[in-house]
């Protein structure tokens, strides 16, 4: 048994947060799979999708545990509706405009979240929470990679063809408001800093400033500047881009329940 205890509320929100975010990114990126815009991106993107999902599943088992009512990694990935999910918006935005897939998209979604995990990984692998605390540590060098990979990326396609540079500024200026939410202050992670299990995101804002402005000045691009828009999937509330993507998602485990391979 964890020191966290067994029905451990503020616990296992922490860590649907955690968990769901990179479960959900990585759906988002293994829909690339087999559509990448070279042989060697098409793997590497599928690797960093297996990177997430691998977090999501040590995570979301770990909060089945702390929920005490016996579901695992798979019945919280598969068989919970959108309004249970609890990741971040800007990880659940569809990879394109309409039915058009921009990799714009995914490079900046990419390279915004990871500067914020490059953080987040060590602060939480120095709380008092040793369950987090060991998955939090292996994760470390897989955001270190994902961000080198992403912001490489924001640079070769912001200081590259005006239409690149174009389109990677469209979707900067698209995307950018959604970080927000990670600053947006609540009482679990209140709750959580405050017994040293935990850490208050919005701590961290100016080393992810640290970390992408640099990346954006090389890449030739402006950001944004600072809006009072606020997304809210880390509390539940989602957009309307999240349920769609779930249906496809957990398809197969809802129709045949129980099933194992």
């Amino acid at each position: 048994m964890s020191a966290a205890g067994s029905n451990d509320r503020a616990g296992f929100e922490h860590l649907l947060r955690l968990g769901d975010s990179a479960l959900v990114h990585g759906q988002r990126l293994s829909e690339w799979c087999g559509h990448g815009p070279a042989l060697e991106e098409d793997i590497a993107l599928a690797n960093i999708a297996l990177d997430c999902v691998g977090q999501a599943r040590l995570l979301l088992a770990l909060a089945g545990t702390r929920e005490g009512l016996n579901r695992d990694e798979d019945a919280l990935a598969y068989l919970r509706d959108e309004a249970a999910f609890r990741n971040y918006t800007l990880l659940e935005l569809p990879n394109g405009h309409g039915p058009r897939d921009d990799y714009a998209i995914t490079v900046v979604r990419g390279f915004l979240h990871a500067a914020l995990q490059v953080h987040l990984w060590p602060a939480l692998a120095a709380c008092a929470d040793h369950e987090l605390a060991a998955i939090a540590a292996r994760s470390i060098n897989e955001a270190r990679a994902h961000l080198r990979h992403f912001g490489q990326w924001v640079v070769r396609l912001g200081d590259g063809t005006d239409t690149s540079h174009a389109r990677t500024a469209v979707a900067l200026e698209r995307l950018f408001p959604y970080t927000n939410e990670f600053w947006s202050p609540d009482p679990v992670e209140a709750a959580l800093a405050d017994a040293g299990r935990g850490v208050v995101v919005a701590s961290l804002k100016s080393a992810w400033d640290h970390t992408v402005n640099p990346v954006l000045s090389e890449a030739g691009l402006s950001r944004p500047p600072d809006s009072r828009f606020m997304s809210t999937g880390k509390l539940g509330r989602h957009s309307e881009h999240l349920g769609p993507m779930l249906a496809e998602m957990q398809a197969l485990a809802r129709a045949h329940p129980g099933a194992r391979w």
